[in-house]
């Protein structure tokens, strides 16, 4: 049995706290909920917790064309972007984000992610795996008050990923 991180324990208590928001959950389910996901130990604890709620991930692919989110866009909590050898552009500086965190999951083989942050936002890449890949972050890993908070994790063999401020 693997022990909780508190990254997963996080996750568990925002999918229960945006299912009671969203009305999925009563007031007496989610004191429930948050209880045994604030003490679990284990990770096998977490999963029936949030079993029956939705993650809200939203997914974005592509096998070798280019992957552009720019303007005035919705932002999901939760963006998986995939791409084998494409060009991924997530141009956040003017877009609709709803909540204070946004969680992005990377999975790039040989592509490129480029990913522009409105003003005020941090970007933490310390889940983020570049084998023969790059990252480069040229913004503070913390928001400052009021900006977004921005996560990136996962997987880049061969890709690239850059992470910027709004040049406006």
């Amino acid at each position: 049995m693997s022990r909780v991180c508190d990254r997963d324990r996080d996750r568990a208590v925002d999918l229960v706290q945006q299912a009671y928001a969203d009305g999925r959950l009563s007031s007496t389910e989610l004191e429930l909920r948050l209880e045994r996901a604030l003490t679990a130990t284990f990770a096998d604890e977490l999963r029936p917790i949030v079993a029956d709620l939705p993650d809200g991930t939203v997914r974005l692919w592509s096998v070798g064309g280019n992957l552009t989110r720019t303007g005035h866009w919705s932002v999901p909590r939760r963006l998986r972007v995939e791409s084998e050898y494409g060009r991924v552009r997530l141009d956040l500086s003017r877009a609709h984000i709803p909540h204070p965190r946004l969680d992005i999951e990377l999975c790039l083989t040989y592509g490129h992610a480029t990913i522009i942050l409105p003003p005020r936002a941090g970007a933490n890449t310390d889940g983020v795996h570049a084998a023969w890949g790059r990252v480069t972050c040229k913004t503070p890993a913390r928001p400052r008050p009021g900006g977004l908070d921005v996560h990136v994790t996962g997987d880049l063999p061969y890709g690239r990923l850059t992470i910027r401020a709004s040049r406006k």
